[in-house]
């Protein structure tokens, strides 16, 4: 769930503390007008009851960190978004003030926050299988008699090596987020919680001076060993058992991620350490210290850039939900309902694009293939398809994309394609070049047929495959122009053609390809136009540039490519 999504909330689930009634009646009141479901769930009792898969939520909090810590509980598994709104007293993880409630929603539904994923930790014993946030203590039982011996004998191993025996007051298995409770107490690390896939193991009052806190990555799978009877806590207490002699827990990173909602109204960590815990390298100083003078400020002109951003945030974000769903589609239980998923899925990745542009660029246009036509005020528009390749995602394959252009006066600026399943990010910027994740592109130098391989969109009566397959190293059909460009402009494929296109299909490739080094026309030789109106087919001939007269001419040699328009499955 990356922030831009956010956007698209259809519900809200909020987890309620005693002593929050105020808080609630700011939250429904707002999402009143809004249009947005509430639903008040006291702390303590399920959300099952209001929950259901299909729709996108929101959960707040409102209470303290204990009503935090149960809302990760019930709304990690079902990667619920958490807001946490800090109606309590001393919070690290609800930071909102509820007079910033407001504002803070309103920054989350113009998908202006961001969402953190926190490691979490799973934690197995006998009578306890759960997950945690923070950390899982296992610590000496009190002896009844107040003279006994009042130490615990911990064994630990790691992925099955034998790391030793602790002897003490016991240990604290911990996540980043939880490295600044018991973990610090104890003499451990502060961990930098973003993103960060660590767990620590910290002895508790150790009796061996040589012992200190250890690092291990979340897949490693820590085995603790009672010597003896010992409690058993996971985040402070939320679960707890008792551990009698030779028990084992078994302890390793979560499956699923706390997804932990950021906006502008949360202090900073770096901040919370230093009010909450007098973090002293920020005594004296500003909270932000001198970092406003170490980032260079944007030029707020700079429209093409912007969009490029808002584009890839939109793509990412409409890439989670398409992974959600494309991974249903082969499952038993879905097999006879694909074409309502591939519907939903249309209709997710659209809503979450066209919403977030709305948000941000409001002046503009908008031309989606799944959606109605917005007309702008200004000389902008958006091409957009959110989901090139139905075919492929219908069927289980990865080869389908989201394909996002920026058009400037019906002649296209920048484009964005995104491969939710292999996390490619294609991009350019007219005049600039073009990237996959950040790094340079280009297309090849080949320059004779027999060395290259070419790519084919719809080919309806198998023509071009049949003409081309013997004088090339091959033809492949993958089933997204899109993507196909792409390809084309990383090198991965030296020239392609297509039966037919439509501007949603083909004008962010186009910008991408173009930008690596590719030549793009008509089988005429023409100029390919990538907005072109639909009286006529629209046939697209790209390659390398090297081997493009070749191609051409071979083309011209192939007279039954020109066959009827048919409609293409995506």
């Amino acid at each position: 769930m990356y922030g831009r999504r956010l956007a698209t909330i259809e519900e809200i689930i909020a987890l309620v503390s005693p002593d929050s009634d105020e808080e609630l009646s700011t939250l429904e009141a707002w999402a009143d007008n809004h249009g947005i479901p509430v639903h008040a769930v006291e702390v303590g009792d399920d959300i099952d009851s209001v929950y259901a898969p299909e729709r996108e939520y929101l959960g707040v909090t409102l209470g303290g960190d204990g009503t935090y810590l149960e809302g990760v509980r019930q709304f990690s598994p079902k990667q619920i978004p958490i807001l946490g709104i800090n109606a309590g007293t001393l919070a690290f993880l609800a930071s909102i003030s509820p007079c910033d409630l407001t504002d803070a929603l309103d920054e989350a539904l113009r998908g202006g926050a961001t969402v953190d994923r926190r490691q979490q930790l799973h934690v197995a014993a006998d009578r306890v299988n759960c997950t945690g946030i923070n950390d899982v203590m296992i610590e000496h039982e009190p002896p009844e008699d107040p003279v006994d011996r009042k130490i615990t004998r911990l064994q630990v191993f790691a992925d099955g090596e034998f790391v030793g025996e602790y002897e003490g007051s016991g240990l604290a298995v911990s996540t980043p987020t939880g490295s600044t409770g018991v973990s610090l107490s104890a003499g451990g690390p502060v961990h930098y919680p973003m993103n960060n896939s660590s767990l620590q193991i910290v002895p508790l009052h150790t009796h061996q001076m040589g012992v200190r806190p250890l690092i291990v990555d979340a897949d490693t799978t820590i085995k603790v060993v009672a010597e003896g009877p010992a409690n058993l806590l996971v985040d402070g207490g939320r679960v707890q058992s008792r551990l009698e002699e030779d028990d084992v827990v078994t302890i390793g990173g979560a499956d699923t991620s706390a997804l932990v909602v950021n906006t502008s109204y949360d202090d900073d960590f770096f901040t919370s350490i230093s009010e909450k815990l007098g973090w002293s390298v920020r005594e004296d100083r500003h909270d932000r210290g001198d970092a406003d003078r170490l980032v260079e400020t944007e030029d707020d002109g700079e429209v093409v850039r912007q969009a490029k951003q808002v584009a890839e945030e939109a793509a990412k974000a409409a890439g989670e939900a398409l992974r959600e769903l494309h991974g249903q589609t082969e499952s038993v239980e879905y097999k006879s309902d694909k074409s309502d998923i591939v519907t939903e899925a249309d209709y997710k990745a659209d809503n979450i694009i066209t919403t977030v542009i709305e948000n941000e660029f409001p002046d503009h246009g908008i031309r989606s293939e799944e959606s109605d036509e917005r007309v702008g005020s200004s000389e902008y528009t958006w091409l957009i398809d959110p989901l090139d390749g139905t075919g492929n995602f219908a069927h289980g394959n990865p080869n389908y994309s989201i394909s996002i252009a920026l058009v400037e006066d019906e002649e296209p600026v920048m484009g964005v394609v995104y491969a939710p399943e292999t996390d490619e990010m294609f991009a350019a910027i007219d005049g600039e070049g073009a990237t996959l994740d950040g790094l340079p592109i280009s297309t090849t130098d080949r320059a004779t047929l027999d060395e290259c391989m070419l790519l084919s969109g719809y080919d309806p009566n198998g023509a071009f495959l049949s003409h081309c397959y013997q004088e090339t190293r091959g033809v492949r059909s993958l089933g997204s122009a899109a993507l196909n460009l792409c390809f084309l402009a990383a090198g991965s494929a030296d020239a392609l053609w297509e039966f037919d296109t439509y501007p949603w299909d083909v004008a962010a490739g186009v910008v991408i390809a173009r930008e690596a080094g590719a030549t793009l026309t008509t089988a005429n030789g023409d100029r390919y136009d990538p907005i072109a109106a639909h009286e006529a087919r629209n046939e697209l001939v790209g390659s390398n540039g090297a081997v493009h007269e070749t191609l051409l001419r071979h083309l011209d040699e192939k007279q039954d490519l020109q066959a009827p328009k048919q409609t293409s499955a995506d």
